[in-house]
């Protein structure tokens, strides 16, 4: 049992090849955020409708008749949501409705505090605080005790020490530790660090011992 410790993260999609993985049509850009935009006011329309009562909705992709929003979820009004991408307008209007938490994806820090002003500027335009969200940040890690160690990792997961260091969080642990405090003072409040090769434990040690302590 999760105990209530669920997050719903939601976006829009990008890689068809995902969509045709799973027989899930690949439309346009245009149709895929109002898909999104629906599902996440049926979402959240489901979990706040209090129990004893039914919840319709009318959208043009979607529509539900009476539905008793049932079962409803342990956290109260509703679990977590996060709401991440990278558009400039729809994605920052969506996050600012209905996010708990903004995600930037995979950028640098510079992109990463974009994204966040364009939040910010969309809960101010609705009247929210924008304070109330938490702002995170997906990045690619590859860290290693020296940089022959980093050349392998990098190596092994398809990269080059290059374009880790320019695009994701790549080096020694006190090079990686610089990067993630980029991050921070560039308000991300969490990191989110994908690790590739999940066999190499020793990557995972290395993260855990000489990384971890020294951020956030």
């Amino acid at each position: 049992m999760s105990g209530g410790r669920v997050e719903l993260g939601l976006g829009a999609g990008w890689f068809d090849a995902e969509h045709t993985a799973y027989g899930i049509p690949f439309v346009s850009t245009k149709e895929r955020f109002e898909r999104l935009a629906e599902q996440l006011e049926i979402i959240t329309g489901l979990w706040r409708t209090p129990i004893g009562s039914t919840f319709t909705f009318k959208g043009e992709h979607y529509q539900l008749t009476d539905s008793p929003a049932l079962p409803k979820p342990v956290q109260s009004p509703t679990p977590p949501i996060i709401v991440g991408g990278l558009g400039p307008k729809r994605t920052p209007e969506l996050a600012a409705r209905f996010a708990t938490e903004y995600n930037a994806p995979f950028v640098t820090p510079a992109d990463a505090s974009k994204q966040y002003a364009l939040v910010r500027e969309a809960c101010e335009r609705l009247g929210r605080d924008p304070h109330e969200l938490t702002y995170s940040v997906a990045t690619t890690i590859c860290c290693g005790s020296d940089a022959d160690e980093v050349a392998r990792r990098a190596e092994k997961i398809g990269r080059s020490v290059e374009n880790l260091e320019t695009y994701a969080t790549a080096g020694t642990p006190a090079q990686v530790v610089e990067r993630l405090h980029d991050f921070r003072n560039a308000g991300a409040e969490v990191v989110y660090m994908q690790v590739i090769d999940m066999d190499d434990l020793d990557h995972i040690r290395l993260l855990g011992e000489d990384v971890l302590p020294h951020t956030y």
